[in-house]
């Protein structure tokens, strides 16, 4: 079978299509003949380093497909469904085993594509949204990078709860994107400096929430604009990591709560992942939660994927198809 794999850590150069043998299916396990494959900010820090990897290493983290073949004492599958599942690496090609336990069923009117698309980004605006921070009616929060996969869907989550939602874009047309979503004030953060906006629209002393996946860049101006006891929900750093600091400063700006969540402690038990996936498919089913596929790929050209991705300049998801 053909796979993407990297050799060494480096820039996206480093992804290169490889010849595999089929892998092996143990005890518990499921072979799924992938038919699209998710591309998130997690496989370019694995790509980079950031995070450890032994060497070959299979990219990706999210996928949907057909079961092929079942391990021995798999009952909750069976060879012809069709199953979704994410963080478990390896979908970066037309082949994988994944764990029985970690696979969810594809419900009618949801296509591989779409879950492929929002597994990983919908169960983690899910989670931010409902758990998190768990947004209340009224609540005032900012979504950085709203644009994004990640931060369309979570847009729509928080206006469903009730938020006044503040986004942060680079682009008109991102802009229009947000609006679209339903983000009531957005912030063009090349034009205007984000911070003295929000503390200018805000309602009250500063917003009860900030999702961050920028990181770095944001990260001391998005303490800024929460009010006393709000809560910082760091989720990523597409901009480099946060440097280390005084956990001091939150005292004195307001006894604030900071987070550092990842998506795997939010889905950790069988019961909390179906309920996130089944929420998520269930509003992509009815329409109520609009996803956007930017681009889709054939799997040898996952190395551009990762470029265009780093670059910011894509809106939505990007899928990989084998």
């Amino acid at each position: 079978m053909q796979a993407i794999q990297m050799l060494t850590t480096g820039p996206a150069d480093v992804l290169t299509m490889q010849e595999l043998p089929m892998p092996t299916l143990g005890a518990g396990e499921a072979l799924v003949r992938i038919e699209a494959a998710g591309v998130n900010f997690i496989d370019t820090y694995f790509r980079e380093g950031r995070y450890p990897a032994r060497l070959p290493y299979t990219l990706g983290q999210e996928a949907a497909g057909v079961v092929t073949a079942v391990g021995a004492g798999v009952t909750s599958v069976k060879a012809g469904d069709r199953v979704a599942w994410c963080g478990v690496p390896g979908t970066y090609a037309q082949f994988a085993v994944a764990p029985a336990a970690r696979l969810v069923n594809i419900p009618d009117g949801v296509t591989a594509v779409q879950a492929a698309a929002v597994m990983l980004q919908g169960m983690t605006a899910h989670y931010l949204s409902h758990s998190a921070y768990a947004i209340r009616s009224g609540d005032e929060v900012l979504i950085h990078a709203g644009a994004g996969g990640t931060g369309l869907l979570l847009i729509q989550m928080a206006k469903a709860r009730g938020a006044r939602v503040f986004t942060t874009v680079s682009t008109d047309e991102k802009a229009a994107l947000v609006r679209d979503a339903g983000a009531d004030e957005v912030i063009l953060y090349t034009r205007e400096d984000f911070a003295a906006k929000v503390k200018k629209l805000a309602s009250g002393p500063g917003l009860h929430a900030v999702y961050d996946s920028v990181g770095k860049t944001t990260f001391d101006k998005s303490l800024e604009v929460l009010r006393p006891r709000g809560t910082m929900v760091l989720f990523g750093g597409s901009s480099g990591a946060v440097p280390p600091f005084d956990l001091i400063r939150l005292s004195l700006m307001g006894s604030l709560y900071i987070t550092r969540p990842t998506l795997k402690d939010y889905i950790a038990t069988r019961e909390d992942l179906e309920a996130r996936a089944g929420d998520v498919f269930r509003g992509v089913a009815d329409g109520s939660l609009k996803l956007r596929i930017e681009h889709t790929y054939p799997l040898a050209e996952a190395a551009q994927a990762h470029r265009e991705l780093e670059s910011r300049r894509t809106t939505g998801k990007l899928i990989l198809i084998p």
